[in-house]
């Protein structure tokens, strides 16, 4: 708009300079003709004719009038000549013509005052507008009045006549305007759907449903070829990572457990020969048993945390019920339970499902109900609640054990916390902790994007809530 604006500024001013040389073009012609007309006979009008084609060669149309002194008052003009020249039987309907666009009135006014005029007129079929001047020309017999005709639109090539924005050079300059926004406004459009494939894309990849090589065969924009192709590559190491992990999870834990199968195998015969009385030699077997229980422990929760991350790379997000999640991990603990008589209370709305990777979310419900079990005393109640909307679910679990201190409760999730102190009640001196089992369950709520927050309850005991994205309805 602003160069627009810049253009019709110096148009307009072409415009007054092309108007200023018509009529000074046209005065120089009535000049040049004064002497002759001065001594002209009127009825010689052949004469005057080839006068004014001396001026009327580069497509000027010049017409020449005359009022004689007798015939000022009755305000008429006649006809003498004109360049091009026009047959005398054209002559009438000339006039009239000039009659019919108020020239003839001009002409008396042009006369009377002895000063020149101007005006402009379309033709008949309104497609070309004219600019004619009119200059008398002052004599002792009466009055000449030459008129000097332009088509407006062919002068210099200028916007005389019509509004700046019809002139052919802005139109063609809107077109390609136009035609650059069209191309524009495609362009972002073609990326803006290649974008969204790329993330249909994601998002398919993250549930497993389609293979190598996905993001360059959903793109069709050239420029992104490249950047299409380094996702694949990206989705293709971490597929890579993820089975290398998994594999490595599997080779340390038999690394770890055939030695500390062995160990514990040949403790056997050792302990058996150890008689009853020597209570040192016992206690050194039973340090002994429960160190290589720790270890245990600690290479399981190691494996468990390697394949936990595999699957947080690669494994497919699929709709799991959340209630049938809840009796798995319950099923795993229930001879624990038993043991220990604490009861589990479920209040779950069945057919409540999210998309969750195969096994993130059982891990999740078993590491927080581990937690609940190792702290609750025997006899108490461990009560999981589903509330679910149209959004999210949440999933609540409430025990009766003591709690965490409130200095300590924002670190209950972080990696290596523990708040197990040695005869604290409801510790399970025969399960091993290796403080990852809450951050675990942070990092897989987190990754199916939801939230998780810990808080001690009113009456006593730890409240745990996980709420995630509710997306997986079946």
């Amino acid at each position: 708009m602003v160069l627009y604006w810049q253009f019709e500024s110096a148009d307009r001013q072409m415009r007054e300079l092309v108007t200023r040389a018509i009529r000074d073009r046209s005065v120089l012609i009535a000049d040049a003709l004064r002497p002759t007309l001065r001594e002209t006979d009127t009825t010689l009008p052949l004469v005057l004719n080839q006068e004014l084609a001396k001026y009327g060669s580069d497509g000027t149309v010049l017409k020449l009038m005359f009022q004689p002194t007798a015939e000022r008052e009755a305000g008429r003009f006649y006809f003498v000549a004109s360049a091009p020249q026009i047959r005398g039987d054209a002559i009438s309907a000339e006039l009239d013509e000039l009659n019919h666009r108020g020239i003839l009135q001009r002409l008396s006014q042009a006369c009377r005052w002895d000063a020149t005029d101007e005006m402009r007129y379309r033709q008949a079929d309104g497609s070309v507008e004219l600019l004619t001047s009119i200059i008398p020309i002052v004599s002792r017999g009466g009055c000449w009045v030459l008129t000097s005709t332009h088509v407006t639109s062919d002068f210099l090539n200028t916007s005389i006549g019509r509004p700046y924005w019809e002139t052919r050079e802005i139109r063609i300059a809107a077109a390609i305007y136009l035609v650059g926004a069209v191309l524009a406004f495609l362009v972002a459009f073609s990326i803006r759907r290649s974008l969204g494939r790329f993330r249909t894309v994601a998002n398919e990849i993250s549930q497993g449903r389609i293979g190598d090589h996905a993001f360059s065969r959903r793109n069709f924009v050239p420029e992104l070829s490249s950047v299409a192709g380094d996702f694949d590559k990206l989705v293709h190491d971490l597929r890579r990572v993820s089975r290398q992990i998994r594999q490595s999870a599997e080779d340390n834990a038999h690394s770890f457990k055939t030695p500390l199968a062995a160990i514990q195998s040949a403790l056997q015969p050792v302990r058996r020969a150890i008689p009853e009385s020597d209570a040192r030699a016992r206690r050194a077997i039973e340090i002994v048993d429960s160190s290589l229980a720790r270890l245990l422990g600690l290479v399981n929760a190691a494996q468990r945390y390697d394949i936990g991350t595999a699957e947080m790379l690669e494994a497919p997000r699929v709709p799991t019920d959340v209630a049938q999640a809840v009796g798995e991990a319950a099923r795993h603990f229930r001879e624990i339970l038993a043991n220990r008589d604490i009861r589990l209370v479920r209040r779950l709305n069945e057919g409540v499902a999210v998309r969750a990777g195969r096994g993130m979310l059982e891990l999740v419900l078993q590491n927080v109900l581990e937690n609940a079990i190792s702290f609750s005393p025997p006899g108490s109640t461990i009560v999981f609640t589903l509330i679910a909307n149209d959004e999210t679910v949440q999933l609540q679990v409430d025990d009766e054990g003591p709690g965490i201190d409130p200095v300590m409760i924002d670190h209950v999730f972080e990696r290596y916390f523990s708040s197990r102190p040695g005869g604290a009640a409801g510790n399970d001196e025969s399960v091993e902790h290796s403080g990852l089992g809450l951050w675990i369950v942070r990092r897989n709520v987190e990754a199916l994007g939801g939230q998780v927050s810990a808080a001690n309850r009113i009456g006593g005991g730890l409240s745990v809530v996980i709420v995630l994205p509710r997306n997986g309805h079946r």
